[in-house]
């Protein structure tokens, strides 16, 4: 064999109890798994290279359900922020806004549009149009394996533009064709930012026609609702009466229940999901272990004032007019693109920005909309923030139901970004399951691997089986834990000495190898 990890704890993903075992890894591939104990005349694997695993348990690779790693897999080789955590696959193209598929336009208005998420991408050869081309390009070699998501956002874009109107029919043929085609080349399923122009421009008819495009490609459609905040359960369940009507199957990004409105309120949206699952439908969830959410300084606006495209909202900005329109909106009304909630500006702490001349404004929070405003304008609304706004008891409600999985949600952009990016799974793993207790240690494992596999349909991932793809991870239950905090959100996490993807090491002894053996997981290969 090329390498056994010697009596191993294996957490094998299924949620079943842990047992100690020989794991044989030849190929990319687990060869063999021998049990302590097994019958007389089982001989023991040998290898090339032998682990001494005694203490330690080995897992699937976890599966990041909600990434925002798009531009980060072709900047950074390195990727620490998500191997050293033990994550071996992650799903892009999140909150129905990425890179494809585009034409020349539409590719400089995206990237215009989420500078705060990925960067303004200048360091990047855009030398893709299309979904197939963008995994072709993942598969040049990245840290850790990744799936996508056809953005509905950027479809609209290409499709209609930034306007707020329903689409003709010609358009909605267009998009149609867009998603079946990014389906065909390999997407997993579709995405909507239905707080973020221009997609959530479109009503709940565009939204069914697109899903029932997904449906018929045995996706699933992965919306960011219209309000975590204000009406949240009402957006939950639109989601959940569009995906029936459309036939297919569900997956709620980061499914929180944030804001003063929602304190407690955890139980209702699992009753309502019980509801629907209890009568057939197919749904799951992703949530990342935290309370603090994290976004553009510039999605807090009112949709209305993002119409037409960034420059359009830059214009707003300056007529002083129209920014105080902007202000009432925030601070009276309760703007959709803050959750229909009235902003409560202490709850803001800037955590990026995109000119340098603004660095001393990460780590400070935005003291009015006076200055929001001159941030928005001087930084050309690429400031990201943190909102403090999430409860710690619906945090660990949500994370404990039956379809829940695990997604960072991580934005790795700006000096100060949320502590998620860099610790979400070793903080579920350590705080919520060692430290606190909300899930067993095999339950924990299995939410983070063999669930998202299956809404994946990877067949040959997400468990430890003979025959499954060898992305593993080896850690120490006693001492994992996510090194990122707030003060210090690159730090890297502890207790976790060896991840593999395919059988080759990313992280070895604690440390990141340079070989990149990541590479795009299409939908039906």
């Amino acid at each position: 064999m090329d390498l056994v990890f010697r009596d191993a704890e294996v957490v094998d993903g299924t949620g079943g109890a842990s047992y100690r075992a020989d794991v044989a890894v030849e190929g990319g591939r687990i060869a063999a798994i021998v049990k302590e104990g097994a019958a007389a005349g089982c001989l023991r694997p040998t290898a090339r290279r032998v682990v001494d695993a005694e203490g330690l348990v080995l897992s699937p690779g976890f599966i990041d359900m909600h990434a925002h790693s798009d531009l980060a897999l072709l900047r950074d080789p390195d990727h620490s922020a998500k191997a050293a955590q033990g994550v071996t696959l992650e799903v892009l193209g999140q909150d129905g806004l990425s890179y494809a598929p585009v034409d020349d336009r539409t590719l400089a208005e995206v990237r215009r549009a989420i500078t705060g998420w990925n960067g303004s991408g200048d360091d990047i050869d855009f030398d893709w149009r299309t979904v197939g081309e963008y995994l072709d390009r993942l598969d040049r070699g990245i840290a850790v394996n990744a799936a996508y998501l056809v953005p509905q956002g950027t479809v609209r874009m290409y499709a209609v533009g930034w306007e707020d109107r329903p689409a003709t029919e010609s358009e909605l043929d267009h998009m149609r064709r867009l998603v079946a085609e990014g389906m065909e080349q390999g997407a997993v399923g579709m995405s909507s930012g239905l707080t973020y122009t221009p997609g959530m421009y479109a009503k709940d008819a565009e939204l069914t026609e697109l899903c029932r495009v997904v449906a018929g490609y045995g996706g699933y459609y992965c919306p960011h609702h219209r309000s975590y905040g204000a009406g949240a359960l009402e957006a939950y369940e639109e989601m959940v009466r569009l995906t029936r009507d459309a036939g297919c199957a569900l997956h709620l990004a980061h499914a929180t229940m944030n804001f003063g409105v929602n304190e407690g309120r955890a139980p209702e949206l699992l009753a309502l999901l019980d509801e629907a699952l209890d009568a057939g439908a197919d749904i799951s969830l992703d949530t990342y272990p935290y309370t603090p959410g994290c976004t553009t300084l510039v999605a807090v606006l009112p949709s209305w004032a993002g119409e037409g495209g960034p420059e359009a909202v830059l214009a707003r900005l300056r007529d002083d007019a129209t920014a105080e329109r902007i202000r009432h909106h925030l601070e009276v009304v309760g703007s959709d693109g803050c959750h229909g909630v009235p902003v409560d500006w202490d709850t803001i702490e800037i955590s990026g920005v995109s000119h340098g001349s603004l660095a001393d404004w990460v780590g400070r929070r935005v003291d009015g909309w006076a200055t929001a405003r001159r941030l928005l304008l001087e930084d050309r609304l690429g400031t990201t923030i943190l909102q403090h706004v999430g409860h710690e008891e619906n945090v660990r409600t949500i994370m404990r139901h039956r379809v829940h999985t695990g997604g960072s949600d991580g934005i790795l952009q700006g000096t100060k970004p949320h502590p998620r990016a860099y610790g979400t799974f070793p903080q579920y793993l350590g705080r919520y399951a060692r430290d606190l207790g909300v899930l067993s240690l095999e339950e924990c494992v299995a939410h983070l691997t063999s669930r998202p596999a299956a809404r994946l349909g990877l067949r040959d991932r997400g468990v430890v089986r003979e025959g499954c793809v060898a992305d593993l991870v080896l850690f120490d239950p006693d001492t994992v834990a996510a090194g990122s905090t707030y003060e210090s959100p690159r730090t890297l996490p502890t207790g976790i000495p060896h991840v593999l993807v395919g059988g080759a090491f990313v992280i070895e002894d604690g440390r990141r190898t340079d070989v990149l053996p990541g590479r795009s997981v299409r939908r039906g290969r």
